[in-house]
């Protein structure tokens, strides 16, 4: 199954590809994006996760990286010439980190958009279409997320798409970053409970 365009009210989710580099450049420059990921990456560093990233689709059919754009199901914009504007990359891939397993029917989420974008409910409307596409089209059983005991910001994006708390862990970091201490949060739902709430 080759990797699906998916699109929402507000969004194209488009599947990562070479043109979307120089997005990814600045995207992963910003401090502020970076702040619960690690240091800002240089155009060398992003280049070479680009590369990973799109080799995850070529790995997992149907899973990978999209690219976000204004623009979505209904051709909505915000009317201040932002149409087709990138927003961020959403992802659903295999799991990555010990403790997952390696069953194909898990994938983990995840989001990361320009900090102009922050606070309009962009992050959950993507994800929350992955998670749709990762039931209902993949047939995906578990769907889990992780970032900073700290970044609350994401934690309630995770919240607001229907996963919950399953726990906190401690990794062992070469740098840890401000706020490590207090750990990583793990949050998932299953397609069962998906289901059961109507698919929301």
């Amino acid at each position: 199954m080759s990797q699906a365009t998916l699109r929402t009210g507000r969004l194209v989710l488009a599947p990562l590809a070479e043109r979307h580099l120089p997005h990814e450049i600045e995207l992963d420059a910003d401090p502020e994006v970076m702040r619960h990921l690690g240091p800002p990456r240089t155009r060398e560093e992003v280049v070479a996760r680009h590369r990973e990233r799109l080799a995850v689709a070529a790995r997992t059919p149907g899973l990978g990286f999209w690219a976000g754009h204004l623009g979505g199901a209904n051709g909505a914009s915000s009317g201040n010439g932002e149409e087709g504007e990138f927003v961020g990359w959403w992802i659903l891939e295999p799991p990555e980190r010990a403790g997952h397993g390696h069953d194909r029917a898990v994938a983990e989420i995840g989001y990361r958009l320009l900090p102009r974008f922050w606070r309009r409910g962009l992050a959950s409307e993507g994800a929350r279409e992955l998670l749709r596409h990762g039931f209902d089209d993949l047939g995906l059983s578990r769907v889990f997320a992780e970032t900073m005991a700290v970044n609350e910001a994401s934690r309630a994006t995770m919240r607001s798409i229907g996963l919950s708390h399953v726990r906190t862990f401690h990794p062992g970091w070469d740098h840890p970053l401000p706020g490590s201490e207090h750990g990583e949060v793990e949050y998932a739902t299953t397609r069962a409970r998906w289901l059961a709430s109507g698919g929301r």
